[in-house]
């Protein structure tokens, strides 16, 4: 099976080629194209970006949507993690703001998750959904120089340090992973069954 990767990302490009290695072929498509993410949950801008690049490449295409969603400030990130402080553009400046946040609200509870939503878009008639979460909190500094996002300032549940200190961990345990996961059981046994029957 191969797919095209809806995504401009080089880190989600070389993460879901880890992810998939020997299983379902990933690769970059051939240019990226402007997608207007208007959808209010992951599911729905997963679908409009894999839609997206399907017509304007007319193969096999996976998108994600993932997210950081806080306990405490709920519709702060979600579907809007990427855009959040847009005069900050780096994840570092990013990371530092949500940390003072919480100082200066004197907020306590510090429990979060990520989600990460795939959507193959195999065809107008033909679309998965997977999902994928990662449970745990958010810390009190930046630490770790591996992975990206807000990685560095999110503890896993039952770890004692950062996403960006447990680089192979998070190869098999991240929001992203669990989710590619759900795909490839699925796919196995659908392809399977299609096998069975010849």
């Amino acid at each position: 099976m191969n797919f095209i990767l809806a995504s401009s990302n080089s880190h989600k490009a070389e993460e879901f080629s880890e992810l998939f290695s020997n299983t379902i072929n990933i690769s970059s498509a051939p240019e990226a194209i402007d997608v207007d993410e208007t959808g209010t949950t992951f599911q729905e801008n997963a679908f409009i970006k894999a839609q997206s690049y399907f017509k304007k490449f007319k193969t096999p295409t996976l998108a994600d949507d993932s997210g950081l969603v806080l306990d405490a400030f709920p519709e702060l990130l979600g579907v809007q993690s990427a855009r959040f402080a847009p005069e900050s553009p780096s994840y570092t400046e990013k990371c530092q703001k949500l940390l003072n946040l919480y100082s200066e609200k004197d907020i306590k509870e510090r429990t979060a998750h990520f989600v990460c939503v795939l959507c193959f878009y195999l065809s107008d008639e033909e679309v998965y959904f997977f999902e994928g979460r990662m449970k745990g909190e958010i810390a009190h500094h930046i630490s770790g120089d591996h992975g990206f996002g807000y990685d560095p300032i999110f503890i896993p549940e039952g770890k004692p340090e950062s996403v960006a200190n447990l680089p192979e961990w998070k190869n098999e345990f991240s929001h992203r992973a669990r989710a590619v996961k759900n795909a490839l059981s699925f796919f196995k046994e659908n392809v399977d069954k299609t096998q069975n029957k010849l």
